[in-house]
């Protein structure tokens, strides 16, 4: 990954890490999915990045998805 971006998240699902960018996105969040599980039998971790500069709006918009915030 280039300097200055952060990973956000790591999950199992290539489902969630896309949901996730597609709920940044449309908030103008640049988000980019690095997918280093297996090919062939799918193990292994899916990480979310963000550049460090939104990154903590980019984990309260997260939170909010998930009604962590309150």
């Amino acid at each position: 990954m280039e300097k200055d971006w952060i990973k956000l998240i790591t999950t199992a699902s290539p489902i969630e890490a896309e949901m996730i960018r597609q709920l940044l996105e449309t908030n103008g969040i640049t988000a980019v999915v690095l997918n280093k599980q297996d090919s062939s039998y799918r193990f292994g971790q899916i990480e979310l990045y963000v550049h460090e500069s939104v990154s903590a709006t980019a984990g309260e918009l997260i939170a909010g998805q998930n009604g962590l915030d309150g």
